[in-house]
C-alpha cells in the first residue's frame, strides 16, 4: 500500500516549512529595491496502487511545485513607460526653468526700458552733461545685462548637456549589466532561487534605464531580454550577452542627438529626451535674444551715423558687437551722443536726430520683443509644468498598481506566518499520531 500517514504528514510539514521560509524571505526584503514578492505553488502527490490494484488511488502527500515570482509583465511595462514620460517632463521643466531664470535674473528687460527712458529725459536738455552721462550709463547697463543673459543661457546649456552626457553613461552602464544578467539567466536552472534573483535584477535594471530613455523590451523563453531604445522600431542596445554603446553628439547650435552604435535614435521618453527638448528651446531663445541685441545695435548706430555730436562732429557708433554675447559700449563720452542733425554746429540744442533715434527704437521695440520673449518662456514653463504634474500622477498610479500586485504586504505576510505555522503544527500532530499508531500495532504483536 503506497499510502503512508507518516510520509504524508512529513511532506506536509516540509511544505509548510518551505512556505514559512518564503514568507520570511518576503518580510526580510519588504524594503529591498526591485524585490518581487514570492509565493509557493504546491501540488498533490498521488500514485496508483500496487500490483493488481491499478485502479486504486493511493494518497502520497504534497510536494513543492515551484516558488512563484509574482511579477506582472504588463504592469512592469506600464511602470517603465510612465516613468519615462514623467522623467522627460521633469527634465524639460527643469531646463526651461533655468532658461527663464537666466533671462529674468539678468534684468535685461528693465535695463532696456531704462535706456529708452534716459533718451527721453535727454530730449528736455540735449546739452546737459549729466543727462548725457545717464544715457551712457544706461547703455552700459544694457550691454552688461545682455552679456550676463547670454552667459547664463550658455551656462544653462552646458549644465543640460553635462547631465545628458551623464545619462548616456548611465544607460551604457545599465546596458552592460543587463547583458551580463542575460548571460547568467541563460545558464540558470528554471525556477531556481538564482534565476528568481536574476529576474528581479533584470527588471530593476530595465526600470532604471527607463528613467533616461524610452525602452522597448522582448522577453525570450529563457527569460533573457532584448532592449531597444526609441520604441519597438528603434535600434537594439541589448541583445543576449552583448550591449551596443549609446552616444551623444552636440551640434553647433548646442542641441543634442543620440545614436546606438551607428544607428541614429530619436528618444521620446526619459530624461535624455527632456534635456534634448529643453536645449532646442534654449537655441530658439538664444536666437531671439541675439536678434533683439542686433536690432538694438543696428538701430542706435544707424541713427548715430545720421546725426552730429555735441562738438559738431559726425556721430560715431554707440554700441559694438552683433549679438547678446558680444554687445558692448563703443564710446564712453556722453558728448559723443548724436542728438543734433548732421551739419549742426557745436552745442546745438536741436534734438531732432535724438527724436529720430527714439522713433526708430520705438519701431524696432526691443523692450517689447524682450517682454514677448519672457512671456513666451514663462507660458511654456507653465504649460509644461501642468503636463509634468499629470505625467507624475499617471506614473504614480502605475507604480501603485504594480506594488499592489508584486510588492510585499506585511499584513498579508503576517497572516501567512500564522497560517503556515498552524499547517506545520498540524502536520507535526499527524506525525505524532502516526507514531502512536505504529507503537500500538507493535505492542499488539
Amino acid at each position: 500500500m503506497a499510502s503512508d500517514l507518516l510520509s504524508i504528514a512529513a511532506s506536509g510539514a516540509k511544505a509548510a516549512r518551505l512556505a514559512l521560509d518564503v514568507t520570511a524571505q518576503n518580510i526580510a526584503n519588504a524594503s529591498s529595491e526591485g524585490y518581487v514578492r514570492r509565493t509557493i505553488r504546491l501540488e498533490e502527490l498521488a500514485s496508483s496502487g500496487g500490483f493488481g490494484r491499478i485502479g486504486d488511488v493511493s494518497l502520497s502527500g504534497v510536494r513543492l511545485d515551484r516558488v512563484v515570482r509574482n511579477a506582472d509583465l504588463f504592469r512592469q511595462a506600464e511602470v517603465r513607460r510612465t516613468r519615462a514620460d514623467a522623467a522627460r517632463g521633469q527634465a524639460e521643466v527643469d531646463g526651461l526653468e533655468n532658461l527663464q531664470s537666466s533671462l529674468e535674473h539678468s534684468n535685461v528687460y528693465p535695463s532696456i526700458v531704462k535706456f529708452e527712458a534716459s533718451l527721453q529725459q535727454l530730449v528736455s536738455d540735449p546739452v546737459d552733461p549729466s543727462l548725457r552721462s545717464a544715457v551712457i550709463e544706461a547703455a552700459r547697463t544694457v550691454t552688461r545685462t545682455m552679456n550676463i543673459a547670454a552667459t547664463s543661457l550658455e551656462a544653462a546649456g552646458d549644465g543640460m548637456r553635462f547631465e545628458a552626457s551623464d545619462g548616456v553613461a548611465q544607460i551604457n552602464q545599465i546596458a552592460t549589466e543587463l547583458a551580463r544578467v542575460n548571460l547568467r539567466l541563460a545558464r540558470a536552472s528554471d525556477a531556481s532561487s538564482d534565476q528568481t534573483a536574476l529576474l528581479d535584477q533584470r527588471d530593476m535594471l530595465l526600470e532604471r534605464m527607463s528613467q533616461y530613455a524610452d525602452v522597448s523590451t522582448t522577453i525570450a523563453a529563457n527569460h533573457t531580454v532584448e532592449v531597444r531604445l526609441g520604441g519597438t522600431a528603434g535600434p537594439q542596445i541589448v541583445a543576449g550577452g552583448s550591449a551596443a554603446p549609446l552616444s551623444m553628439t552636440t551640434a553647433a547650435n548646442g542641441t543634442i542627438t543620440f545614436a546606438v552604435g551607428p544607428s541614429a535614435v530619436t528618444l521620446s521618453g526619459g530624461s535624455l529626451a527632456g534635456k534634448a527638448q529643453a536645449l532646442v528651446k534654449l537655441d530658439d531663445v538664444r536666437t531671439q535674444l541675439d536678434t533683439i541685441a542686433n536690432s538694438l545695435i543696428s538701430t542706435v548706430n544707424t541713427e548715430q551715423a545720421s546725426g552730429a555730436a555735441l562738438d559738431g562732429s559726425a556721430g560715431q557708433p554707440l554700441l559694438s558687437g552683433s549679438d547678446a554675447g558680444s554687445i558692448a559700449l563703443a564710446i564712453e563720452d556722453g558728448r559723443a551722443i548724436a542728438t543734433a542733425p548732421a551739419g549742426a554746429g557745436a552745442n546745438s540744442r536741436d534734438a531732432s536726430n535724438l527724436a529720430t533715434m527714439r522713433n526708430a527704437l520705438g519701431a524696432a521695440d526691443p523692450a517689447g520683443a524682450l517682454d514677448a520673449l519672457l512671456f513666451d518662456i514663462s507660458g511654456t514653463v507653465a504649460g509644461r509644468t501642468v503636463t509634468r504634474d499629470a505625467l507624475d500622477t499617471i506614473a504614480g498610479n502605475a507604480r501603485i498598481a504594480l506594488s499592489a500586485q508584486a510588492g510585499v504586504n506585511l499584513d498579508q505576510e503576517a497572516t501567512n506566518l500564522i497560517r503556515y505555522q498552524q499547517a506545520f503544527q498540524a502536520s507535526g500532530k499527524a506525525i505524532q499520531i502516526a507514531s502512536n499508531i505504529f507503537d500500538t500495532l507493535l505492542g499488539l504483536r
